[in-house]
This record gives structure tokens, C-alpha cells and sequence, in this order.
């Protein structure tokens, strides 16, 4: 069965042994996929892909709380009690 590769570059487990930083480079910025027997082992995802992508994970989630409290009923509270 076919393995569904999610990055625009690859590479072996045996080229990441050889050269990490290189391998990460060669993405340019984008995640690669490191393969282990032609099948992919996991990604290799740059520090500011991730910051990003947990970024806009934390946005759909306060997204999805927001929508749950779409139309309840609203509380008014001043600063000075809080």
C-alpha cells in the first residue's frame, strides 16, 4: 500500500544520521519527510513551522470556544470589581 508523504522533500534516516542540519536546510523552510524503508518514519519540521502551526492550532481552538458561546447571555462587569 502507498504511503501518503505530507512535505515537498525527503529524505533517509541514513542521510539525517550524516547530516541533521543539512537534511533540515534542504526544506527550505517546509517540513521533510524522513523515510525508513522507503515508508515515512516522521517529519522533520523547522522551529518556526511548529511555532506557527501551534499558533494557528490555539486559534481554532479559542475559534471553536467562541462558537459554543455564540448567543448566551452576556454579563456586564466593570474593571474596578474585578
Amino acid at each position: 500500500m502507498a504511503e501518503r508523504i505530507l512535505a515537498g522533500r525527503i529524505a533517509s534516516i541514513s542521510e539525517l544520521k550524516k547530516n541533521p542540519m543539512g537534511v533540515l536546510a534542504q526544506g527550505e523552510g517546509d517540513p521533510v519527510a524522513i523515510l525508513n524503508r522507503n515508508k515515512p518514519a516522521f517529519y522533520c519540521v523547522p522551529a518556526q513551522a511548529y511555532e506557527e502551526l501551534l499558533n494557528r492550532l490555539e486559534d481554532m481552538e479559542l475559534n471553536a470556544i467562541a462558537d459554543t458561546r455564540k448567543g448566551q447571555e452576556r454579563i456586564k462587569v466593570k474593571l474596578d470589581e474585578l
